[in-house]
């Protein structure tokens, strides 16, 4: 049975309202990282993983939520919202956010569910939340945009669940589009589709299946990096700078000097890692697969090297990737510090690549990583 069949018949097991049917994607982000938080661009697209929501009005002031896959359910009045605790969260995140906006909705009743690898960085809070909103703006009538749904949802999630998350997942959940990525700019939100054709090509994920527990502080600490970095490069190119993007990495090597080792790394990887997203929607327009391929593999060099955001088992993949002329781009792809690389590799030989490379790493560190292969999807929308 389709998930989207397991999400109706779960919702008309607990229910008797009639429901309509929504479909939220995770997202991937194929260039572009540890940009959104330093005023740049993001490359992501949506994915034909997701999430699946039912969702009907049921004439009372009560929401109802059943979640298929964790199996748990839970009811709260909407004149009562709080913070409870794990899954809860995000959807009430999304309540609590319509509450403070002064948004009303009545009572409805909910039951979703997924298809999204956990922990491999595919953005599923994000797809709750986007999927939920969308849901409740088109039977309610808010008459929210999806830019608009965007920052809610981005909002939802810094309450609630407490992460502080940048704008990007939600806006490429809601936001995306078949066979094309987002250019996304990060401080204006303006943003263009690029055509992503590729052809004899397929994007696979390979999950190290690992997670190193430094990573949420040392996101913190590079935060902070950036921050001093772009201070000091402002006040000696004049004082008038507001964004990364006015800051070359030429400037950065002029002024080299003035900066800690570490935080010119820091600040050499933001200001090479933004003209390299530019130039890459400049290569999907020209439709130039291969070019844009070796984009990603310099970013996991800056990645690795610059920012010190890899480790062992990421750094693993990605040389094993460049062994293969089949595959023409590979990079570490979220976060860091654990999580997956992102792959584009030639279709007829990405079976046996993807078996010696895993094979490789299995040896290595004796872990089987798992792999999952992407195609790209329209953002959030209704099954008619």
């Amino acid at each position: 049975m389709s998930v989207k069949q397991d999400v109706i018949t779960v919702f008309q097991e607990n229910f008797t309202t009639t429901p309509r049917v929504f479909y939220s994607p995770g997202r991937i982000n194929l260039i572009g990282e540890h940009i959104d938080y330093n005023h740049g661009y993001v490359m992501p697209a949506a994915i034909d993983k997701g999430i699946w929501f039912a969702v009907a009005a049921n004439n009372t002031q009560t929401a109802n939520f059943v979640s298929v896959d964790l199996k748990d359910s839970f009811s709260i009045s909407l004149d009562a919202v709080q913070k409870q605790d794990s899954w809860k969260n995000y959807v009430l995140g999304v309540l609590h956010i319509l509450e403070e906006n002064n948004i009303k909705s009545g009572g409805f009743d909910c039951a979703f569910g997924g298809n999204l690898p956990v922990g491999a960085g595919l953005s599923s809070s994000a797809a709750v939340e986007g999927g939920l909103l969308f849901a409740l703006n088109s039977i309610f009538g808010f008459g929210l945009n999806r830019v608009e749904m965007a920052k809610l949802a981005q909002k939802a999630e810094h309450s609630y669940p407490g992460v502080n998350c940048g704008i990007m997942d939600q806006f490429a959940s809601l936001n995306g589009k078949k066979d094309h990525v987002i250019l996304l700019d990060c401080v204006t939100l303006d943003y263009q589709h690029f055509p992503l054709q590729l052809n004899n090509y397929a994007i696979y994920l390979i999950n190290t299946k690992v997670h190193h527990s430094l990573a949420s502080g040392e996101y913190n600490k590079r935060r902070h990096d950036c921050e001093e970095g772009f201070a000091i490069l402002n006040e000696k190119l004049g004082g008038n700078i507001t964004s990364w993007r006015q800051i070359s990495s030429e400037q950065v090597v002029l002024n080299k000097s003035f900066l800690s080792d570490r935080i010119f790394d820091r600040c050499l990887f933001v200001t090479q890692e933004i003209a390299r997203t530019q130039k890459a929607g400049e290569l999907l327009k020209a439709d130039n697969l291969a070019e844009f391929g070796k984009l990603m593999f310099l970013t996991h060099d800056g990645l690795s090297k610059l920012y010190e955001v890899s480790c062992d088992e990421l750094d693993f993949l990605v040389d094993e990737a460049k062994q293969y002329p089949e595959i023409i781009g590979s990079r570490v792809m979220g976060g860091g510090f654990g999580g997956c690389t992102i792959n584009i590799i030639e279709k007829v030989k990405a079976d046996a690549i993807i078996a010696s490379i895993t094979s490789a790493y299995h040896k290595k560190f004796n872990i089987t990583p798992e792999v999952y292969e992407m195609a790209t999807s329209d953002g959030t929308y209704e099954i008619l």
